[in-house]
């Protein structure tokens, strides 16, 4: 994996990192299981610091692209393994939205349709 960071670009150094690693997963270059460069190695292949590597790692490891195993190094995650992440992480924030919802007094037709809005703000502002 040889590349360099675009000092013209108006993305940060950390987000061309992350950019270019998910797409690489993404597109399958990176396979799953394959190992990513450490942190070092990839802050002194770009030449940049290792704490801007550092951060466009812990954002992929929370989009569930990459498992960081300690001093093993960081892999690319499973797509199955990270769709279950995905709904176990789902079901604790909806866990966590329905006693919000009745804390605060809301009838369960309305916390749903509130859902339901925000899901539709949501699709309505990604696909513009």
């Amino acid at each position: 994996m040889r590349w360099t960071i675009d000092d013209t670009s108006d993305d940060p150094p950390f987000v061309q990192i992350r950019s270019h690693l998910e797409a690489a997963i993404e597109g399958g270059t990176l396979a799953v299981g394959s190992r990513i460069p450490s942190v070092r190695e990839m802050a002194k292949t770009v030449g940049v610091a290792p704490g801007t590597v550092a951060r466009a790692y812990r954002e992929l490891e929370q989009r569930g692209l990459v498992d960081t195993r300690g001093r093993h190094g960081t892999y690319v995650s499973d797509p199955v393994d990270r769709r279950v992440r995905h709904r176990r992480e789902l079901t604790e924030q909806a866990a966590a939205y329905a006693r919000n919802a009745r804390a605060f007094g809301i009838r369960p037709e309305v916390a749903i349709d509130l859902v339901e809005q925000a899901l539709r703000e949501g699709a309505i502002r990604s696909e513009s």
